[in-house]
């Protein structure tokens, strides 16, 4: 009797079902756009990140140490200063643990130089790199992929022979793309590939490759400074413990912090593997990340909370609505024996039936729109997560369960005998 009194109910309340079905399938599909998006933001927003500069350099040990120390400037600290890093050590950089977190490095080597008769800090990189690795892979990195967001009139350099003049040394020297410039006082001819703009020191520098400043320094195989993209965790207590002495932590602390993508476990990482050098965090961008992250998360959750919210407030009415339209059938049905727990049952049956295929619906939508928002906001897709289905599963039950609170005690207030008379 009560599976044949919820197929009538059904078949005739179409209209009121399917206007339920509806307003659950807007929340689940918003639920399920922000759950993915947000499940999956933390390696979008660093990506994001790592386009506008490094969170990590990577420096000699000796160096950095006695000039942060004791901010040495006379000849002990330039003495100190004239300590490198081998060339041939970076490519283990991507063989660490963490070695797919770092997205792009690269190395840099600075002298002063005259050019065109005025004196010029000189600064060698790799501009495009492509490594083959101890391990069979390969990668690919450099100032290029690292310096995206430079506004670069004319090209990136392609051989030994380009250069890349910041927008006011082209300005001091007049330069422009495809000038000739003599470096080193005749020792070397190069063309300026292209003029760009950072907004930063970098604007007064030309840059040239790693080679040849190394060549015209006398410094074969040395770099100065790296500068490291990673992708990293936001910072926790045990990251921040780790960072001032690892050797504080238990085996357990050590093993959660090594295994985690904190960016001081990279840094710790990349000291291990580059002999005599100190990789040390750029704050200010890890903790911008950590923070955009949080704020964006927290913006997600605010935004679920009241989708729902508005999901049940309008289930709430229009459950509420069904209910005093049918009092009569209700009535009706406690006037012949139904207890009010047998017509709760039966509406509940009939709102959750009609939440689940809106939710089921709202589902595969909502993995539509979190496929719109990755394209049009990070330009990439978004990870389906699998642990969204039953947090949005939960989300639909608790809702309907919630919308369907003032319509049931509605119900549970209804007479028959006043109903049947007219005297609701």
């Amino acid at each position: 009797m009560f599976f044949r009194m919820l197929k009538g109910a059904l078949t005739r309340r179409k209209k009121r079902l399917l206007m339920v079905a509806f307003t659950m399938a807007l929340g689940a599909s918003m639920t399920t756009a922000i759950l993915n998006v947000m499940l999956d933001v933390g390696d979008k927003v660093g990506q994001e990140l790592r386009t506008y500069g490094a969170n990590l350099t990577v420096v000699p040990r000796g160096a950095s140490l006695v000039s942060e120390l004791y901010g040495l400037a006379g000849a002990e600290g330039k003495a100190a200063a004239q300590k490198y890093l081998a060339e041939d050590d970076l490519p283990k950089m991507k063989m660490i643990f963490w070695a797919f977190n770092i997205v792009d490095f690269a190395p840099f080597l600075e002298m002063e130089a005259a050019v065109a008769g005025e004196p010029v800090t000189l600064t060698g990189t790799w501009f495009e790199r492509h490594l083959d690795l101890p391990s069979g892979e390969s990668t690919d990195t450099g100032m290029k992929s690292m310096r995206a967001w430079w506004d670069v009139e004319g090209t990136w350099p392609t051989d030994e022979r380009g250069a890349m003049a910041g927008v006011e040394l082209a300005k001091k020297l007049g330069l422009k793309v495809g000038d000739a410039v003599e470096v080193g006082g005749g020792r070397a001819s190069l063309t300026v590939t292209g003029v760009f703009h950072s907004g930063g020191p970098e604007d007064e520098r030309l840059f040239v490759s790693l080679g040849l400043v190394q060549t015209l320094s006398g410094r074969p195989g040395a770099v100065s400074r790296v500068d490291v993209s990673a992708l990293t965790t936001p910072e926790n207590d045990l990251a921040r413990r780790a960072a001032r002495d690892p050797d504080s932590l238990s085996r357990k602390e050590w093993d959660t912090w090594y295994c985690t993508a904190y960016i001081s476990s990279i840094a710790y990482q990349i000291e291990e593997v580059v002999a005599g050098s100190r990789a040390k965090p750029v704050l200010q961008v890890a903790d911008s990340e950590g923070e955009i992250l949080r704020k964006t998360q927290l913006l997600m959750l605010l935004l679920t909370v009241l989708s729902l919210t508005c999901a049940a407030l309008a289930i709430s009415s229009l459950v509420t609505a069904g209910v005093m339209e049918r009092s009569a059938e209700i009535g009706l049905l406690k006037a012949i024996g139904a207890t009010g727990t047998d017509v709760f049952l039966l509406l509940q049956a009939e709102i959750l039936l009609a939440s689940a295929a809106g939710g089921t619906a709202g589902y595969f939508t909502g993995l539509g729109f979190a496929q719109v928002v990755g394209q049009t906001v990070f330009g990439s897709a978004i990870a389906v997560k699998t642990l969204v289905i039953p947090i949005t599963a939960l989300l639909v039950l608790t809702v309907t369960l919630l919308g369907g609170v003032p319509a049931m005690r509605a119900l549970l207030t209804l007479r028959p005998a006043e109903v049947l008379h007219g005297r609701t």
